[in-house]
């Protein structure tokens, strides 16, 4: 009898411990200091969506979600499957998938305007012997992530005209390139490169990885024409900064989707996406559309008045906000001075506000100007930024 009382009692203990094991409801999770713990340093952002400042901070249903995904098994194809119908409806386009970042959706979409699902085509990448090998770019808008393309193995070929891109187009050409912060740059808009690409029959990309604000960007490009669209995950839509969603032509998302994870021998295999990253990229979405985008620019704007107001009696102190056509369409603040009134250089402010507590980025700039963001500022933040930037100045 007592031994089977024993067995009973270790038998009711048991899910409990199984909990406790797995990270289950029933453990007490410790509330460690993990960067404090490591020795690196944390920091209040006035910066902005930088990568290497680890951009985005994600939104609290986002976190859930990613934790909700941690504790279940799910097929992943399937999870794959729903959660690009689900943001496909969100954003008013074909088909959508979550890729790792705005720059895996550049090579898995290029692998798919190459291969579409031919799967011998798909294994041979990046070989591309009896493939189309090439993509054309207006020269204005090289910029140092046109390497996720060039890693599927074509080559970029240079226009700066119309009559050029059209001369250029032939039997090898696999896609157009569109850097969409670089519109203004280029002879060449946004519009007349889709309609290009229509003439031609040659899918048009559009990398609008930073373009977000304003929301209505994330169907404005897809509803222009273009066949694919990317935009990153951890930057204004403040999901998973590991994540990123492509948008357009249902065969060319399905395609994409053949070139990389879970499938093996694909060119994109490394560029995994596991299931919090899926559903923590939906929820993104489905947040940030709903958001009170008004109410959110006012925000920015009494932020960017606290900080102005901590400095404009010092003096020579002149300050402008401005507001980037495209990428990170958001209130900058600029800020300049007399370098004979106040001897600190710009670049000795920064310094100061990131080797100070709290420590605090600013956005990299020229040697002659300060300039801020405060979009990624949380509550309260702004505050300590300008009392942080009064002391520096008026210490100088």
């Amino acid at each position: 009898m007592a031994n089977r009382r024993t067995f009973i009692r270790r038998m009711a203990s048991a899910p409990l411990a199984g909990a406790v094991i797995h990270g289950g409801a029933a453990a007490a999770v410790p509330n460690r200091h993990h960067f404090k713990e490591l020795g690196v340093r944390t920091f209040i952002n006035a910066a902005g969506t930088y990568t290497a400042l680890t951009a985005s901070l994600m939104q609290p249903e986002v976190v859930a979600a990613i934790e909700y995904a941690s504790k279940h098994f799910v097929p992943l194809q399937e999870l794959h499957d729903k959660v690009g119908q689900r943001i496909a409806a969100l954003l008013q386009a074909e088909a959508a998938m979550v890729t790792s970042g705005a720059s895996g959706a550049m090579t898995c979409g290029t692998a798919a305007c190459i291969t579409g699902t031919n799967q011998k085509a798909i294994v041979q990448l990046p070989d591309l012997t009896g493939l189309k090998s090439e993509v054309i770019i207006q020269k204005a808008h090289r910029y140092g992530y046109d390497h996720a393309v060039r890693a599927v193995g074509v080559r970029l070929v240079e226009v700066e005209t119309a009559d050029a891109l059209e001369r250029a187009v032939n039997s090898k050409t696999a896609m157009m390139l569109f850097f969409n912060d670089a519109e203004r740059r280029g002879s060449i808009n946004a519009p007349d490169f889709v309609a290009l690409g229509k003439k031609h029959s040659i899918p048009t990309f559009n990398d609008a990885s930073a373009d977000v604000p304003p929301v209505e960007n994330l169907t404005k490009y897809t509803k222009m024409g273009f066949d694919l669209v990317t935009f990153s995950g951890g930057k204004g839509i403040c999901g998973p900064q590991s994540a990123g969603v492509l948008v357009g032509r249902k065969d060319l998302i399905q395609a994409a989707r053949l070139n990389t994870s879970p499938n093996s021998d694909t060119i994109a295999r490394g560029m995994k996406v596991n299931k919090e990253e899926m559903l923590g990229m939906m929820v993104a979405i489905e947040q940030y559309v709903k958001r009170d985008h008004a109410a959110e620019a006012k925000e920015w704007e009494r932020r960017i008045a606290a900080i102005v107001d901590s400095v404009k009696d010092l003096p020579s102190i002149k300050t402008e906000t401005y507001v980037p056509e495209i990428a990170n369409h958001t209130p900058h603040l600029r800020i300049v001075w007399d370098p004979a009134a106040l001897r600190v250089s710009p670049e000795d402010v920064r310094k100061k506000l990131r080797e100070g507590q709290p420590s605090i980025e600013t956005t990299p700039a020229g040697k002659e100007e300060l300039v801020m963001t405060v979009w990624m500022l949380q509550p309260g933040e702004a505050q300590t930024v300008a009392r942080r930037l009064r002391t520096v100045l008026k210490g100088a």
